[in-house]
């Protein structure tokens, strides 16, 4: 080989190693609920930075965290956001795959909203009451046992309750949203519920899932309707009898259309959800994988911009789209770790 060739092979090795340990636009996967927020600071970053606007896939809470834990090689995403808190087994299969240097962000406040067209008449639910809509078994009407779950009106389950159809368009297993539901509202009842506890007391081996019992009907009545929630909202203007299960921010950014029934007597507002008096709260997150800022550069200014005032705020910008602020010294102790990179440990998780 000539020297010419010689230096034309290494300039091209060069630059290949550079294009694989380098990149200048970052990666995200995760939630569907904290997707127009991540779009958003990202859409800032690219229109007011050197930086080109970040990469942003709504691949769902639990997707986003089979991605974001894979490995740390830059195949893999930078970023990863979530509507409910990183799993325990996720942390863990993050630390398998050399995943080990994480930084949890709490963005802001969130309420999961039981909506449905503004054309009907308001709505009122109990947490019981939705969750005896939406589970495999319910109890039997003399509540000694488990039954395939019978209802398909909302009478059938309280004469109280409007003698319409049951069809609720619901989040998928990998939603974060669908996660959240289920702690809050089937295990939060039938937890307390004899019918269930009884038989994990009886037999804890073969009926584990009685413990915590949070398993979705499969029978047509919940009809799990992807990672996109717009697809949700589209549905609910077409079945007036239809609900939707998705995040506050839709609602409000669909609030020309659709309207949230109150649950437990309470309707999903700013304030009732940052209070926690709205029964179906959460925190909203994104994780970020520190191991890989050193090549992506445009990391730290994303994060800076995420957490800055101008966007979680109590005026912020992102409040105009839905986000709920935290209280203003939370807020700052919040961002003050995720500024110093603060390294996520599994204790934390077990809180």
């Amino acid at each position: 080989m000539t020297l010419k060739k010689t230096t034309i092979a290494l300039l091209a090795s060069a630059a290949l190693t550079v294009s694989l340990s380098a990149r200048d636009q970052i990666k995200m996967v995760g939630s569907s609920t904290v997707y127009p927020f991540a779009s958003a600071v990202a859409e800032e970053l690219g229109a007011t930075t050197k930086y080109p606007t970040p990469v942003v896939e709504s691949t769902g809470s639990g997707g986003g965290m089979k991605l974001f834990c894979a490995g740390n090689d830059l195949n893999t995403p930078d970023i990863t956001n979530a509507s409910r808190r990183m799993k325990a087994k996720e942390f863990t299969m993050c630390e398998k795959n050399g995943v080990t240097d994480i930084t949890e962000a709490v963005i802001g406040f969130d309420g999961i909203a039981f909506a449905q067209d503004k054309s009907n008449e308001h709505f009122t639910v109990t947490k019981k009451q939705l969750a005896l809509a939406v589970a495999a078994e319910v109890p039997s009407k003399d509540g000694k046992k488990l039954i395939a779950n019978p209802y398909k009106k909302w009478s059938d389950i309280d004469a109280s309750l409007p003698n319409r159809e049951i069809i609720i368009y619901g989040p998928p297993k990998s939603s974060g949203t669908r996660d959240a539901f289920e702690d809050m509202v089937m295990k939060g009842t039938f937890k307390k519920m004899a019918v269930y506890t009884d038989l994990y007391k009886a037999d804890k081996k073969a009926n584990k899932k009685y413990k915590k019992y949070h398993v979705v009907r499969t029978d047509g009545v919940y009809v799990p309707s992807g990672e996109n929630d717009n697809i949700i909202v589209q549905k609910l203007t077409k079945n007036k009898n239809a609900f939707g299960i998705f995040g506050y921010s839709f609602l409000v950014e669909n609030d020309d259309k659709l309207e949230g029934a109150k649950v437990n007597g309470v309707s999903p507002t700013p304030d009732a959800i940052s209070s926690g008096k709205y029964p179906i709260s959460r925190s909203l997150f994104f994780y970020t994988k520190n191991s890989h800022k050193k090549d992506v550069p445009a990391m730290n200014k994303y994060i800076e911009m995420f957490m800055s005032e101008n966007m979680i705020g109590s005026e912020g910008i992102l409040s105009e789209i839905g986000l709920i602020a935290l209280p203003d010294a939370q807020r700052a102790a919040i961002r003050k770790a995720v500024m110093n990179s603060k390294k996520l440990k599994l204790a934390d998780l077990k809180h």
